[in-house]
């Protein structure tokens, strides 16, 4: 069950950073979707949030741009060296899992993983090749 809270939905500074309050989202999450070009319904849909609550958001997002963009930019640079560590610790266990032989009883499975992706590639080549047809010549 969903507790509405009666408070005016704010701002407020917690150790994940700028967050929305009564929620536990970041105004790092809508800068994400804003970023996409996502509409503010969509946003609100996707984040949960009241009309009110990203209102508040996007107004303090454009009355702080500058701030809010530049802990912005610090928190994906953060996001990317996490990623980037867990993917290089984590190289060789891959490698381990890519080169063990398929479980007994996946053959089916594998085969149609195998189709899909076979097709998938063919749409994608058939669709750059109309894209690249339909380009002007300059």
């Amino acid at each position: 069950m969903t507790t509405i809270s009666k408070e005016k939905p704010g701002i407020i500074c917690t150790e994940r950073g700028l967050t929305i309050s009564g929620t536990r989202i970041t105004l790092y999450d809508v800068m994400d979707y804003m970023t996409a070009n996502y509409p503010p319904k969509l946003m609100r849909d996707r984040l949960s949030l009241t009309m009110e609550q990203l209102d508040v958001a996007l107004s303090y997002i454009s009355q702080h741009r500058t701030e809010v963009e530049t802990e912005y930019q610090t928190v994906l640079q953060t996001a990317e060296e996490i990623r980037q560590y867990w993917q290089i610790r984590n190289q060789e266990r891959f490698t381990q899992i890519a080169a063990a032989p398929p479980k007994p009883g996946q053959e089916a499975i594998r085969a149609k993983l195998q189709a899909w992706k076979a097709r998938l590639e063919e749409e994608t080549r058939l669709n750059n090749q109309v894209s690249q047809t339909s380009l002007p010549q300059v």
